[in-house]
């Protein structure tokens, strides 16, 4: 009989929805994992578990959670799942805890998230294309809807490792030999999809129905494809239109009853990551000398949106 593996110790900074499910599999499968997260969420999981509730059943797990930092210093594989606009601050506050052989896998929407972590950190971070459905309806208690899958790079003997771990724990994992253009390919979905989601206040199913908004879709496809053309990215299997309607449509379809993360957040009054999604796609653009209007109308009303709810 082979000898079974011991886990590493496993942290998860920014336990909302994402880190929530990724980190409650870990602990689900019997690695030893500490959640840092918000003080209502570490309290509630401290005291009675973690609920995961999954398509195949719900299921309380006991698991560590606190809101210090700090609880890092003695990981060696850190799950970084915090919003994309929070990279570089946290990244920073963890500096002085994380250990430098751990191994951070960014959790994240958004393409610059691992180079910002590398460079706040000095320490080696694994950007991950991660599709996953998941809501937190309240404290501790984490909705599974669809999916639940990422896809990492480039191939290394440490990317493999992590891949091994993620499919140990019950998580499909691949490598690319492409991972800027799977985050690219990822950021087209989230572009394409988000914001319409947030502003029509619309489940992903409910726009794949609908004519006019598959028609919004398909200028948003042609801006985010024109600036990667003009930035030297390479989408794989998206090349026009057409393929990248069908990647967008894909998500749309199998994660019907969700809504997008924008959404998510725009109904409880916090900040998105829109800035990370048509927003970078506005910015790029400028840089590029790409015009992107639909992108940069969809940014701009989803900023006035967040404004609103927090006035």
């Amino acid at each position: 009989m082979s000898e079974i593996q011991e886990w590493p110790r496993i942290a998860v900074v920014g336990a909302g929805a994402v880190g929530g499910y990724f980190g409650g599999m870990f602990a689900r499968a019997g690695a030893p994992v500490v959640f840092v997260g918000r003080k209502h969420f570490a309290d509630t999981v401290s005291s009675k578990g973690l609920v995961l509730d999954k398509l195949q059943g719900r299921e309380r797990i006991r698991a560590h959670a606190t809101i210090d930092i700090g609880a890092i210093r003695d990981r060696s594989l850190i799950l970084f799942c915090v919003k994309a606009n929070d990279t570089t601050a946290t990244a920073n506050e963890m500096t002085p805890f994380v250990r430098p052989d751990a191994t951070i896998a960014c959790l994240q929407n958004g393409v610059e998230n691992a180079d910002r972590v590398w460079a706040a950190t000095n320490v080696i971070a694994i950007p991950a294309a991660v599709y996953v459905a998941v809501s937190v309806p309240e404290p501790g208690h984490v909705k599974h809807i669809a999916r639940g899958d990422l896809t990492i790079g480039p191939p290394s003997k440490r990317t493999t490792e992590l891949a091994n771990l993620f499919v140990r724990a019950g998580i499909p994992c691949r490598i690319s030999d492409n991972i800027e253009g799977e985050l690219w390919l990822k950021l087209l979905c989230n572009c394409a999809l988000n914001a319409i989601s947030a502003l029509g206040h619309a489940r992903y199913g409910e726009i794949a129905k609908s004519h006019d908004a598959k028609k919004l879709m398909e200028q948003i496809v042609d801006e985010v494809l024109a600036v990667a053309r003009a930035a030297r990215v390479v989408l794989p299997g998206v090349h026009d239109r057409k393929s990248g309607m069908a990647a967008a449509m894909e998500i749309a379809t199998q994660m019907a009853d969700a809504f997008s993360s924008t959404a998510q957040d725009l109904s409880r009054g916090r900040p998105t990551e829109i800035d990370a999604l048509n927003g970078y796609i506005a910015r790029r653009g400028a840089e590029l000398g790409v015009p992107v209007p639909v992108n940069h109308a969809l940014f701009t009303l989803v900023k006035l949106a967040e404004q609103k709810d927090r006035r």
